[in-house]
């Protein structure tokens, strides 16, 4: 059960991250794999037996290099997953340079975009195209703004595919995990969620990157074969609501400012 054999794979931003622990677990699981990525990996690609190309997913050219030179090498493509994506350190809306909003949006969206393009042309029918979205599809922090922005991008471009490519039985999907516990996590200015996610999430913790890998995996195997144009969301128990611990610290919170007020 959901063997890869015999299916070649692509992977964006397969350096590292969640990425990597795709590349990993596609390559464990049969796949031949190309690692893609906008710095030189050639040396880890090896290490973990797959080929490696490099590439900019904000560039077109890069792109149709990416997935012609793929089908080239190991013949027409079963699997794209497009997972390279950026964020940037908390910016309220007040404050919005517009530049930073562009640069996430040209590698957190238009990225996806290309990759589903140049993806989709070299990849055999009956394909999986899968993207990596978040769950600040849904909403987050105060001072997203620009990531939320492009990854509900993300949704809309991956239902839209879905929508077009399915005369093709290409299916395409996107996962939205929370806090993955990558270095991404770790980027300074963003430490408000790192402060946070322990209590805000049901499970009490950060997803791990072999977690959202091991759902890649599940979407882009054949016995996940009638799923299509989904975000699947996976969270921790974020989207099901306030777990418990979330509403301890704000019970403790609010006694504490009702001594505060006597």
């Amino acid at each position: 059960m959901f063997s890869l054999k015999n299916k070649v794979a692509v992977v964006t931003g397969g350096g590292s991250g969640l990425g990597l622990a795709t590349v990993r677990r596609f390559v464990e699981a049969g796949a031949t794999v190309v690692m893609a990525d906008i710095s030189d990996h050639a040396d880890l690609a090896a290490e973990v037996g797959c080929d490696f190309i490099k590439a900019d997913v904000t560039s077109e050219k890069d792109m149709e290099a990416l997935m012609r030179l793929t089908s080239q090498r190991h013949g027409l493509l079963d699997i794209v997953v497009n997972n390279a994506g950026i964020i940037s350190p908390e910016q309220r809306i007040e404050d919005a340079v517009v530049a930073d909003y562009e640069k996430l949006y040209r590698v957190n969206a238009i990225g996806v975009l290309l990759g589903i393009k140049y993806g989709a042309k070299h990849m055999k029918d009956g394909g999986a195209i899968l993207n990596t979205a978040s769950n600040s599809a849904n909403g987050d922090f105060s001072g997203y703004g620009a990531y939320i922005a492009s990854k509900c991008a993300v949704v809309g471009i991956t239902k839209a595919a879905a929508i077009e490519y399915a005369d093709r039985g290409i299916r395409v999907n996107c996962i939205c995990p929370n806090t993955i516990d990558t270095p991404m996590a770790y980027v300074e200015g963003c430490e408000t969620e790192l402060q946070v996610v322990g209590v805000i999430t049901p499970l009490g913790r950060m997803c791990k990157a072999e977690e959202a890998a091991a759902l890649f995996h599940f979407l882009a195997s054949d016995d996940c074969g009638y799923i299509t144009g989904e975000d699947i969301y996976i969270d921790g128990g974020m989207k099901a609501g306030h777990g418990d611990r979330k509403i301890e610290y704000i019970l403790k919170a609010l006694e504490a400012e009702s001594i505060k007020s006597i």
